[in-house]
C-alpha cells in the first residue's frame, strides 16, 4: 500500500502542489496514510475530519441547503466538503469522503457501505461513488484507498474527466 502514497507524493511534490484532505467517515485514516511517508509535510498541509454536519457547516463551509436537500452522503456534499478544505487550506488539490461505514446509519437508496469521494482542484470538481460490502473497518479501508487512488488518477492522467 505504501507504493501509492509514495507515489502520489512524488507527483505531488514534482507538480510543487499542496494537498488538504476532508474527511467523514475515514476518521483521519486517509491524513494517516499520507503522514506515513517521510517528508510528506513537503506536499501535505493537513485535513479536517468532520464527522457531525455542524463540523462539515463550519470547517468545511458545505451548505446547510445542501445536507438538507441530498444528505451527508451524497455528491454534492463530497464536492462541498473537497472544495471548502482545499479553499480553506489554501491547497492546489484536496479529497473529501463521506459514507456510511456501518454496520447501521443505512437508509433506503444509500446502504451501509455507500460512500462518495470527492476531488477538488483548480482545474474543476469530481465526485466517484462507491458502494462497499465489508464491515466497518473494511469499508473505512476501501474509502481510505479508493480517495488515494482517485487523486493518483487525477495527477497521472492528462485530460482527466473524473
Amino acid at each position: 500500500m505504501e507504493d501509492l502514497e509514495r507515489h502520489l507524493g512524488e507527483l505531488l511534490r514534482a507538480r510543487g502542489w499542496k494537498l488538504a484532505v476532508a474527511e467523514s467517515c475515514t476518521g483521519g485514516l486517509i491524513a494517516d496514510r499520507i503522514t506515513d511517508i517521510p517528508g510528506s509535510s513537503d506536499y501535505f498541509v493537513g485535513g479536517v475530519v468532520a464527522y457531525a454536519y455542524e463540523a462539515k457547516v463550519a470547517l468545511l463551509h458545505v451548505s446547510w441547503d445542501t445536507l438538507r436537500r441530498y444528505g451527508a452522503v451524497s455528491r454534492e456534499t463530497a464536492i462541498e466538503m473537497a472544495r471548502g478544505v482545499r479553499t480553506a487550506l489554501g491547497a492546489n488539490l484536496a479529497v473529501s469522503v463521506s459514507g456510511i461505514a456501518g454496520p447501521s446509519g443505512g437508509l433506503p437508496g444509500k446502504p451501509v457501505g455507500t460512500t462518495w469521494i470527492g476531488l477538488s482542484a483548480t482545474d474543476g470538481d469530481w465526485a466517484r461513488h462507491f458502494i462497499w460490502q465489508g464491515d466497518r473497518r473494511a469499508n473505512k479501508q476501501s474509502s481510505a484507498q479508493a480517495a488515494l487512488q482517485f487523486l493518483l488518477d487525477y495527477l497521472s492522467s492528462p485530460g482527466f474527466a473524473g
